[in-house]
């Protein structure tokens, strides 16, 4: 319900944020995608998940609030290895 009433404004930038289960997170997550590409609206999202990463245009990685590294577009399989490049660095 509040990811309805956070759309139903349509914002021009809208956050979803929680710790839900598989199925639900994929369906949010495909609704994200939905309303970025239907709407032109921008979602931000802060996540160590791989996966809910890979839905993403651009894949920023922040240390210390300064954005340390900016992959684009990436596969679930790269965003683990991006964070392992920066673990080592």
């Amino acid at each position: 319900m509040a990811i309805a009433c956070a759309l139903v404004s349509r914002p021009t930038v809208v956050e979803p944020t929680g710790n839900l289960g598989s199925k639900t997170s994929s369906e949010i997550l495909m609704l994200m995608q939905r309303s970025v590409t239907e709407y032109g609206q921008t979602t931000v999202m802060v996540t160590d998940d791989p996966q809910a990463a890979a839905i993403a245009d651009r894949i920023l990685f922040l240390a210390d609030g300064r954005i340390v590294r900016n992959i684009g577009k990436a596969g679930e399989h790269e965003v683990p290895a991006a964070m392992k490049k920066l673990d080592r660095a």
